[in-house]
């Protein structure tokens, strides 16, 4: 498929404000699900380790499986895809009002809300970057603030749909909202070349010989011999029939050396496509070779290898928060009359602004996003130290926005992987990356609910997630200290904002 040039305008912004409002719609439960987290305790009676895996599947399984989204978009293109992924997210959410027990809720909210969500964002982030080229940094800042935006709003929609409509009620309105993903979807109209060619035409270009050709080539052989046999026979027969015989042997020899031919040729061309199939084959295993030797030479980047642990650790911690946050407020016996916003609420509008303060911050060439990075995993970890010392509902608040405006590190993500790896390997790091992210999504919540579980109180739990973000965010400052760097190279001193380049030329 060709595609024109990026128009970065026009139907792009159109674009740009569907993709947002997907996300939104497909988003708003899952980060939100803290609120329902609450219910889900109540209605299966499943200690809080278990309970949680519903949450965090929803969350990490689209990281997880983000390797078959991107081929999917790449196979069917955004906007089948976004279509279909609405059917799904709506249909999940419907399915979970029925949900008999938490293993249902395993796989309805857990794995099909989750990957509908997966496959969502991949459509939405591919469609806008097939619009944008000079404004995309814009483009796709705009469209991942509709994450945050949904879980801002969802908490406290899922929370007055409880107390009116009863938990089942809720799953049901918001499936039902989450069909307006289709609308959506149908408008993420293709970015195609109107010289591409047709499809029917290609399809029958394509199709092998030996499949299309010499099938038909037997069929009219047969229907030559029998029409040449019964004609040129008769006719002999009727004027001579002493050479009726001869010539009916001689037919027969001249006809059989055709088939012969025939089949010589047909045997040739079978060997040829037999070789071609296994030239290809031999192909795509080096493929494969040459993908595992280039991630191979990525972890050999310190910085790299630094940056997938503290991405890993980051994620088991950092992530439970914006789940149990809610049950942390009550188990501490926090009045409901003192509520003036959800906790979740809190963290979701404070992460969006977090990620448009921290992206303008990295577009200043002053400010070394490495090591903006590193600070804004450190001050997680401390936010983290301080929940179990939280007694009221002001200062929760307050750790809730902290902690929620420290997670919009995600803005900066790609330009520390840039930075380390180089753009050219960009698309490979950041897709092993975003699989160790998800399954770190999908860690974090289960193991303090088992804390609780076991300790009957979250202080355990919490000092475990702030000292996972404090250990990732150590390595990766060690890795990237300049003196280290010093030590490993032999070139003169490096500028304070270059290193990560030169990290990236060494790989």
């Amino acid at each position: 498929m060709v595609f024109r040039k990026p128009p970065d305008g026009g139907w792009g912004w159109v674009i740009v404000v569907v993709s947002f409002f997907t996300q939104f719609l497909c988003y708003g439960s899952p980060l939100a699900v803290g609120v329902l987290y609450l219910e889900w305790l109540d209605a299966f009676g499943e200690g809080k380790g278990k309970t949680a895996w519903v949450g965090s599947l929803a969350n990490g399984i689209g990281l997880l499986a983000s390797p078959v989204c991107s081929i999917c978009v790449s196979s069917f293109g955004a906007r089948p895809v976004a279509i279909f992924s609405g059917f799904m997210v709506a249909g999940g959410l419907m399915m979970s009002s029925f949900a008999p027990n938490i293993y249902f809720l395993y796989v309805s909210y857990g794995i099909v809300v989750g990957l509908g969500c997966g496959l969502l964002y991949t459509a939405t982030v591919t469609i806008t970057c097939q619009y944008f080229d000079k404004r995309r940094g814009l483009a796709l800042g705009l469209i991942s603030t509709g994450s945050s935006v949904g879980l801002f709003i969802y908490a406290a929609l899922q929370r007055e749909l409880i107390e009116l409509y009863g938990l089942d009620g809720c799953l049901l309105i918001v499936g039902a909202l989450s069909l307006n993903i289709l609308a959506c979807g149908s408008l993420m109209r293709p970015l195609e070349s109107s010289s591409s060619p047709q499809p029917e035409k290609m399809c029958v270009d394509k199709v092998p010989d030996q499949y299309f050709v010499y099938h038909e080539k037997e069929k009219t052989i047969e229907e030559n011999i029998s029409i040449l046999e019964k004609g040129y026979i008769d006719e002999k027969c009727v004027n001579n029939v002493p050479d009726c015989k001869q010539d009916i042997i001689l037919n027969k020899n001249v006809l059989s050396s055709i088939n012969v031919s025939e089949k010589d040729s047909y045997k040739k061309k079978v060997v040829e496509q037999t070789n071609f199939c296994k030239q290809l084959a031999k192909r795509k295993w080096q493929l494969y070779l040459t993908y595992w030797k280039e991630t191979m030479v990525l972890f050999k980047n310190k910085v790299f290898s630094a940056l997938f642990v503290a991405i890993l650790l980051f994620d088991i911690g950092g992530f439970p928060p914006s789940l149990l946050m809610e049950d942390v407020a009550r188990s501490a016996n926090i009045s409901e009359d003192d509520y003036y916003m959800p906790l979740i609420s809190i963290i979701g509008i404070m992460t969006t602004i977090g990620k448009l303060i921290l992206g303008i911050l990295a577009d200043f060439k002053w400010v070394n996003t490495l090591y903006l990075y590193v600070t804004t995993l450190l001050m997680t970890g401390v936010a983290l130290f301080a929940i179990p010392f939280a007694k009221s509902y002001l200062t929760l608040a307050m750790l809730s926005g902290i902690l929620g405006f420290l997670t919009g590190n995600w803005s900066i993500f790609p330009y520390v992987t840039t930075k380390t790896v180089g753009i050219e390997k960009l698309t490979h790091a950041y897709g092993i990356l975003m699989f160790f992210a998800g399954l770190g999504n999908s860690l974090g919540p289960p193991i303090v609910g088992w804390f609780y579980d076991w300790t009957q109180e979250y202080n355990t739990a919490f000092y475990f997630s702030g000292f996972c973000v404090l250990l990732g965010g150590f390595l990766l400052l060690l890795a990237a200290l300049p003196c280290w760097n010093a030590c490993t190279s032999q070139s003169s001193k490096l500028p304070p904002n270059t290193y990560s380049y030169r990290v990236a030329s060494n790989t």
